[in-house]
């Protein structure tokens, strides 16, 4: 992919970026760092790489720009020792290929929204390749299809496929400021699971930068590691690049709503009720769950996407929930496009989903995930809300499954996470001090203790995309399988087994890797 240059080109061009750079005054750091550009300059890349040092005056700004969880930005943890914002493919084979040569771990950052920090945090000198710049969108109306760039975020994503067409959608996440890269590549959900599943089930295409430096496409990287990369998380096996995926139909108006209700208003009878028709809806019914806190009481609020008119959704839901009331007054019909800002920003312009610099994304958190097989009887739905009062600024979010998610198989991707469950938990709690992480963090651990018994078994699952080290981690670089099984078996069930063995063709070494990825067999 490199563009060759004249001899004088090549030194006036090293030059230059050796000397816009500003080097720590450690002699070893800044020999790193010289080797280190020095190498990126052999591989001739068709315009200078941008390189940032600690030093530089953007450093600080471009490290906290992406990270959603503050957490990590604490002066405890390691920094990168250079941050590579890539223009082009050819510059992050260069920067794969000479951190590998100059022993330094590579992590990469495509949106930030990273719950334990892995894509912007190591325990060994690294740098960060964050995709900023790696965000064009070309979508292809007449085939339905779109090539995305990795560092796009969802926003963008759907903002352009609006653009484009009315009657075109994609089933990934509510959050518009989450990354396409890790969001895809750990499976990703919202309103359109039930409809057409995962996000990572519409891929059918993809570009990878592998531990040799190659691009890979679909053909070229082979069966199981196309597989891999869809819900596996593609961290584990290179640097995805772009994905292509499948657009899906939708009707060009849907209907949405949001109904609230506290302890007093009868909320644990309606949840305990939510559980036996949430997964068993008509397909183009979504009614995702949502558990607050509100002033001194819990609250259960219901969001509704409907795909279709006002006057299709309410016969619907009073055949199949009329406890919950819905009036024609809570209803408002609009392009599906829209529904994203309403969920997520209620009353801002289109053009929000442009926006990634969001400050309600910018907190402290913690997250953990579960799910749930059985109805939680009430006296456990009882005792949860007990424990949602006890907490600051307690969420939890219910994403109901069936469908679609019944039709696919456990092994169809690594997702295994399909037939079998009625929705997801994800457990969330925010925080503005760093100081006070120990009360958070304990208070999610202990919820999470709590659960037990309402949960899924032999393993207890969890969502890849709701990373949590607590499942298991390993420390200073080492991975073995048998750890790695812990946490591996919980994410993936027994498509862990299939994903060791893709890592230990296709990356022997280790070389990408992160507190929970996937180690080869012989680790």
């Amino acid at each position: 992919m490199g563009i060759s240059s004249s001899a004088v080109l090549s030194l006036l061009y090293y030059s230059l970026l050796l000397s816009s750079t500003s080097w720590p005054t450690s002699s070893s750091t800044s020999s790193v760092h010289e080797d280190f550009v020095q190498c990126i300059h052999l591989h001739k890349p068709p315009n200078s790489v941008p390189i940032y040092t600690p030093t530089n005056s953007s450093y600080s700004s471009l490290l906290q720009a992406s990270a959603r969880n503050l957490r990590f930005l604490s002066p405890t943890f390691l920094k990168p020792q250079l941050i590579v914002t890539p223009l082009h493919e050819s510059h992050v084979q260069a920067t794969v290929v000479c951190s590998h040569k100059h022993g330094l771990d590579v992590k990469v950052r495509s949106g930030g929204h990273d719950v334990e920090g892995l894509s912007f945090v190591s325990e060994a000198p690294f740098i960060i390749v964050d995709l900023i710049n790696f965000r064009s969108i070309h979508v292809d109306v007449e085939n339905g299809t779109a090539w995305v760039q990795a560092g796009a975020n969802l926003g963008e994503v759907y903002y352009k496929i609006g653009e484009k067409s009315k009657t075109l959608g994609f089933p990934a996440g509510f959050c518009p400021t989450v990354g396409v890269g890790g969001h895809l590549s750990g499976g990703g959900f919202g309103a359109l699971v039930r409809k057409y599943g995962l996000a990572a089930d519409q891929v059918i295409d993809a570009r990878i930068v592998n531990v040799n430096g190659e691009i890979l496409d679909k053909e070229t990287m082979g069966e199981d590691l196309f597989w891999a990369i869809r819900g596996g998380g593609a961290s584990s096996f290179g640097v995805v690049l772009s994905w292509k995926i499948k657009l899906v139909p939708i009707p060009a108006t849907v209907t949405v709503a949001t109904i609230g209700k506290t302890l007093e208003q009868g909320a644990i009878d309606l949840v305990h009720r939510w559980q036996f028709i949430a997964d068993r809806l008509h397909e183009d019914l979504y009614l995702g769950l949502t558990l607050t806190k509100v002033n001194a009481t819990a609250q259960a609020v219901f969001s509704v996407l409907f795909l279709g008119g006002i006057e299709n959704l309410l016969p619907l839901m009073k055949e199949s929930f009329p406890e919950l009331g819905l009036k024609r007054e809570d209803c408002m019909e609009m392009s599906w496009v829209e529904s994203h800002v309403y969920f997520y920003a209620r009353g801002r312009p289109l053009e929000y989903l442009l926006n990634r610099n969001d400050p309600m994304s910018k907190v402290f958190m913690k997250a953990k995930s579960d799910h749930v097989k059985e109805p939680i009887p009430k006296d456990g739905l009882k005792g949860l809300w007990r424990r949602l009062v006890q907490e600051d600024m307690p969420v939890l979010l219910l994403t109901p499954f069936g469908g679609r998610m019944n039709e696919i198989s456990e092994s169809e991707n690594p997702f295994p996470h399909r037939v079998g469950n009625i929705y997801n938990i994800c457990y969330m709690t925010n925080w503005f001090q760093q100081i006070e992480s120990e009360k958070h963090i304990g208070w999610t651990r202990r919820l999470y203790k709590y659960m037990t018994p309402y949960v899924s078994k032999c393993p207890r699952t969890a969502y890849i995309n709701y990373k949590d080290l607590d499942l298991g981690q390993y420390k200073n670089g080492k991975v073995s399988y048998s750890k790695g099984r812990v946490w591996g078996r919980k994410y993936f069930k027994s498509n862990f087994e299939r994903l060791v063995e893709v890592k230990s063709k296709v990356d022997p070494g280790n070389f990408f890797k992160n507190k929970q990825s996937i180690p080869p067999i012989n680790a």
